[in-house]
């Protein structure tokens, strides 16, 4: 692989509050039910938090620390494979901005330094925007989807 880093931004208008908004990405049990994984962690900057599957294995898939928390328009954390939390060149940076918009939330995702081409970098580019599609439908409408449908080929 190279050292050539790549990002992707994503942006969604959802209708909501900031504060809804905040505590979706980082209640345990609201992410449950649009994320089917659990953000669990003291959100404070420097501690850890897990991205634990929400069955019954209760599988921690990634892990990462907390850089930057200020409730209710930004959280930053790092991001990698649990597989690989021992390897800090795996880590990526996730930032989610969280912006009043007229009636609306403007929330803006970035996940960076990511290593161009690598699994976790097409991962995520699949990944994000049905995750922030399912949090949109949750918070509009109390129903979230569901996020490990396979999309239909045609």
């Amino acid at each position: 692989m190279s050292n050539e880093k790549t990002r992707f931004v994503y942006v969604t208008y959802i209708r909501s509050t900031p504060e809804k908004v905040f505590e979706a990405l980082t209640k345990p049990e609201i992410a449950r039910r649009y994320w089917g994984h659990e953000n669990v962690s003291d959100w404070k900057p420097g501690s850890t938090w897990e991205h634990v599957r929400a069955n019954e294995q209760r599988t921690v898939q990634v892990v990462g620390k907390v850089v930057e928390v200020a409730p209710p328009t930004r959280l930053v954390i790092t991001w990698a494979n649990a597989s690989q939390a021992a390897d800090p060149a795996s880590y990526s940076r996730v930032s989610f901005d969280v912006a009043a918009y007229e009636e609306m939330v403007r929330l803006t995702v970035t996940h960076d330094e990511l290593e161009a081409g690598s699994g976790m970098a097409k991962g995520i580019q699949q990944g994000w925007p049905i995750v922030l599609s399912s949090l949109k439908s949750l918070l509009e409408t109390g129903q979230g989807m569901d996020v490990f449908a396979k999309p239909h080929v045609a």
